[in-house]
């Protein structure tokens, strides 16, 4: 079963055990309705949710068996994924980053691959691409409609305008 990774454990909340979980999605209010979580890819790692609440654009977290700070704070640090047929479908112009990393972005002006998306950081404002050049270095496209003009998840491909001073 393939999964998705859905946020990081940043740290502990109280004494009790429970655990932050920064979302990297904005749709924060239907991953409060898990039930398990897994810290592996490989989805072998599942802990039960006995409790879970949205606090500061921060999923707070109770997992079965943990039940005292020190222990939680061994979590710190740990991706957390879940099933992927447990995700909605999302609207159209909407993408999980998991489905954006490794697609190619290709400069629409020049007709050329520019290189390989390797990362999304969530800004607030808007996300930022970094992209790996086959050179192997590193340049960071805002995600906005004058530079993202199209995305194809099936060709795993991203085509982008390269606006005048961003490179």
């Amino acid at each position: 079963m393939k999964s998705v990774l859905i946020g990081k454990i940043v740290n502990i909340h109280g004494i009790k055990g429970e655990v932050k979980i920064m979302p990297y999605t904005d749709d924060i209010e239907n991953l409060s309705k898990l039930k398990k979580i897994y810290l592996d890819k490989n989805l072998d790692i599942c802990y039960n949710i006995t409790s879970n609440r949205v606090h500061k654009n921060m999923l707070i977290v109770k997992l079965e068996g943990i039940d005292d700070a020190n222990i939680a704070l061994t979590f710190k640090t740990k991706d957390v994924f879940i099933p992927r047929n447990s995700l909605k479908e999302l609207e159209e112009g909407t993408y999980y980053i998991e489905d954006l990393i490794g697609c190619l972005v290709i400069d629409l002006d020049k007709n050329s691959v520019l290189g390989k998306l390797v990362y999304v950081y969530n800004t607030g404002a808007n996300d930022v691409y970094e992209i790996e050049k086959e050179d192997g270095t590193k340049v960071y496209l805002p995600a906005i409609s004058q530079v993202i003009k199209k995305v194809d998840i099936k060709e795993k491909k991203i085509y982008a305008q390269l606006m005048e001073g961003l490179l």
